[in-house]
């Protein structure tokens, strides 16, 4: 398993230098800023013996450019959600719990780090698969940016990688897709499509999914939309078309009694 760490505009040069120090301690070196301050020799004295993981950092733009390519996008928060006011933080994972959940697994996982002054915004939350958050005393639960993660590193660090292949994120965004047309064709409740869409998100996230996974799903849900066109759920076979079934692989089967097009649904 490939740890990708990405600091989002952090405001302090000693910050990122001690986040650098704490990624050699844990035997992690691909960093990531987006949008920095200036680095110059505070930020290199605190990175001590870790100065060539800033200086091999990568400086990107956008966060689009930064966790691009990566399996998982997995954002921290100090501020852990207990209604749905604030659902872009429920649920949360803590550190352990992230270690265990990408235990045997291949791939590429974006750790996204905030701001030291106002974390991540609600939009790069709602980028991220996985939000993860370490307990805290509730008296005062945020933490240094570089302490948090020390906590984070030390628990990935733990990781064991295997022969469980991520889903790719190009196939992950179409089996989002395609569950969001079928929750539109369904007239599903408008003011709730987001947060559900969200919700499933992190779900999928969650379930570490495999490509063969994602393309079941996405063919129960193609096939669940061409069956509410052309069936209108008059019939218990609605679901997948007469003679229509679909394999392990989320390929269509028998698709010469539904049409092999399928050019009722759009995709």
């Amino acid at each position: 398993m490939r740890i990708r760490v990405v600091l989002v505009e952090p405001l302090y040069e000693g910050n990122v230098g001690s986040v650098a120090r704490a990624m050699k301690n844990f035997g992690f070196s691909d960093l990531v800023l987006v949008r920095p301050c200036e680095i110059e020799d505070f930020g290199l004295a605190m990175a001590s013996h870790a100065r060539e993981v800033i200086e091999g950092a990568r400086v990107v733009d956008g966060l689009g450019e930064a966790i691009s390519a990566a399996n998982l996008v997995v954002g921290t928060t100090g501020v852990r959600g207990r209604t749905t006011d604030r659902h872009l933080r429920v649920p949360s994972l803590s550190p352990k719990e992230l270690a265990e959940r990408l235990q045997g697994g291949r791939g590429e996982v974006a750790l996204l780090l905030g701001r030291e002054d106002d974390g991540l915004s609600c939009e790069e939350l709602a980028a991220c698969d996985v939000v993860v958050s370490i307990p805290t005393s509730p008296e005062y639960p945020i933490m240094n940016l570089s302490h948090a993660a020390a906590v984070l590193l030390y628990e990935l660090s733990r990781v064991e990688g295997g022969e469980v292949e991520l889903a790719r994120p190009e196939n992950l965004a179409r089996l989002l897709d395609h569950f969001r047309a079928a929750l539109v064709e369904s007239e599903y409740h408008q003011h709730k499509l987001e947060k559900t869409m969200l919700m499933l998100k992190r779900i999928f996230g969650r379930a570490r999914l495999t490509d063969r996974e994602v393309q079941t799903l996405r063919g129960v849900v193609r096939n669940l939309r061409w069956g509410a066109v052309h069936r209108g759920g008059g019939s218990e076979e609605w679901c997948f078309g007469a003679g229509t079934e679909v394999r392990e692989d989320g390929q269509d089967e028998g698709e010469g009694a539904a049409g092999s097009d399928r050019s009722g649904v759009q995709e």
